[in-house]
């Protein structure tokens, strides 16, 4: 039987999801590009599949907003689908989980696993990568060409089974499994919504995010996935540090066809060697740096108490737009402030919110941003990544700054960015490409 279909609430969306299984522990299944809870239980490989995953584990299957039973909104950034993980795993009961992501779903997993490890026990990922488009320093992903091909074919066919002698070569002659999954991909989203989730994607890139993750990881690749390459899927496992590569001998890139039995005896292995106590000693987080401009001259003309009086106004208007946005407070330093945030997106919304209302007492503000990897100490947090977001903080002059992993991690926001090119940052190695937040 299907499992009951529940809501969770995030920030207005509803975001659709089952449970089920009695193993031992939780598990979050989180598909690639499309998933409809309903329809994915009519073809009878897949309902093999997650129910062999229910065997293992208690297993809380979601819909990402914009697919299926979810609110069918604007994809959204990455970010907001690993909050969506966070209000789901809330509204089930758990506190801790494996996150099992599959194809794109990788992607997801992999980010939320890097930004919350206390909520993540372990990470399995299944034809993940690391980026989807080939470039001058990625050599492992798609010609640029290739990709916007698929996305006029996505144009002209959509409601069909798409890209099946890819995702399922071995199924491909199986007319009952072609019906079902022009239906699934018909029911999980619309023909706009679907190329808008594939323009998200090609924006992500994750070499930045994954060798932050510190939890155990098990990355399973099949060896002739003509989805994600072989060679994309050794790169994604040689980022996480200590992650274990499984390549499957299958042809196939969806899970539960010719790969299901290899996949699962893996993932109940993989389980079975991961209980145990850890240490938590990393996090990925977007450090933002702001201060006044002109300060010192600025207090100089206004004299000790206007100064005072129009500093305390800044500090409330800063830590307002903080709470708005759930950003933390580490730190003020005299006219700037030192803040975090869990995700680079919502770093740069509360930066402009911050700049607007600070201009409105006739301020002008330096502020930077950078996402990276910082070690916990304690209370605190140290690293390069909060010497890296100073740095390009102080390059601002009354603009908001942010390096290429902010931008890279911001897709799907809807910010845009204007490059100002390369830049040496004193005391940080090499140079670094640095970028202007144009709007929002």
């Amino acid at each position: 039987m299907t499992p009951d279909t529940h809501f969770a609430e995030n920030d207005g969306v509803s975001i659709a999801y089952q449970v089920f299984g009695g193993g031992p522990g939780d598990m979050v299944f989180v598909h690639g590009m499309f998933s409809n809870l309903d329809i994915l239980w009519e073809e009878p490989r897949v309902a093999r599949f997650l129910l062999a995953l229910g065997r293992m584990a208690r297993v809380i299957l979601i819909d990402r907003r914009g697919t299926g039973l979810s609110d069918r909104v604007t994809p959204p950034a990455f970010e907001v689908n690993m909050d969506d993980i966070r209000a789901v795993m809330d509204a089930a009961g758990s506190s801790q989980a494996c996150l099992v992501g599959y194809s794109e779903g990788a992607c997801i997993c992999a980010l939320f696993a890097a930004t919350y490890p206390e909520r993540t026990s372990s990470l399995i990922t299944i034809g993940g990568y690391a980026r989807w488009a080939k470039s001058d320093d990625f050599q492992h992903g798609s010609e640029r060409e290739e990709i916007e091909q698929w996305f006029e074919t996505v144009e002209q066919q959509w409601g069909k089974a798409l890209a099946i002698e890819y995702t399922s070569p071995t199924l491909v002659d199986d007319d009952q499994y072609r019906h079902w999954l022009a239906r699934f991909m018909r029911s999980s989203a619309s023909k706009s919504g679907a190329l808008a989730l594939f323009r998200t994607a090609l924006d992500m890139d994750l070499r930045a995010v994954l060798p932050v993750i510190s939890v155990p990881t098990l990355v399973l690749q099949s060896s002739r996935d003509l989805t994600t390459p072989l060679e994309s899927g050794r790169d994604f496992a040689r980022r996480i540090p200590g992650a274990e590569l499984v390549e499957i001998d299958s042809d196939d890139h969806s899970p539960w066809a010719s790969c299901s039995e290899a996949i699962l005896q893996e993932i109940k292995r993989f389980l079975g060697g991961t209980s145990g106590t850890r240490v938590i000693d990393r996090v990925l987080v977007t450090v933002l740096f702001t201060d006044i401009v002109d300060s010192t001259r600025l207090a100089a003309e206004l004299g000790d108490l206007k100064w005072s009086d129009l500093l305390e106004e800044h500090h409330k208007k800063i830590r307002h737009e903080l709470e708005i946005f759930r950003g933390h407070e580490v730190k003020t330093t005299g006219d700037g402030f030192h803040a975090t945030f869990d995700g680079p997106a919502r770093a740069i919304q509360c930066a402009c919110a911050i700049r607007d209302s600070t201009r409105q007492l006739g301020l002008n503000l330096r502020i930077g941003a950078h996402t990276g990897e910082c070690e916990i100490r304690g209370e605190s947090l140290e690293g390069v990544a909060i010497h890296m977001a100073a740095r390009v903080s102080g390059m601002a002059a009354g603009d908001i700054l942010v390096s290429r992993t902010v931008k890279d991690l911001s897709a799907g926001s809807g910010v845009e960015f204007e490059d100002i090119g390369t830049h040496a940052l004193k005391g940080i190695p090499d140079e670094h490409q640095i970028f202007k937040v144009r709007s929002i």
